[in-house]
């Protein structure tokens, strides 16, 4: 299926692009991150990591489906 992977701050950073688009067998975002980091090796997930599915936050485990757009979040940090 084709889906549209968008990454947010250190994850852009990683992988050098902000929207790629993808075309993946793969079933769930966390099966899709897993794909995407071995396309982009800087690219790491942490335990407070976040993803939505067409703007929508789900869970790492929710099915993806032809056309989604995925939105990957790492931690944020401030003060």
């Amino acid at each position: 299926m084709n889906l549209q992977v968008n990454y947010f701050a250190l994850y852009r950073e990683a992988t050098g692009c902000a929207t790629e688009t993808l075309n993946t067998e793969v079933t769930t975002p966390e099966a899709l991150f897993k794909e995407c980091a071995e396309r982009h090796p800087q690219l790491e997930r942490f335990e407070a990591s976040l993803v939505a599915i067409n703007d929508a936050m789900v869970t790492w485990n929710t099915p993806l489906s032809e056309g989604d757009r995925v939105l990957f979040f790492p931690p944020v940090a401030g003060g």
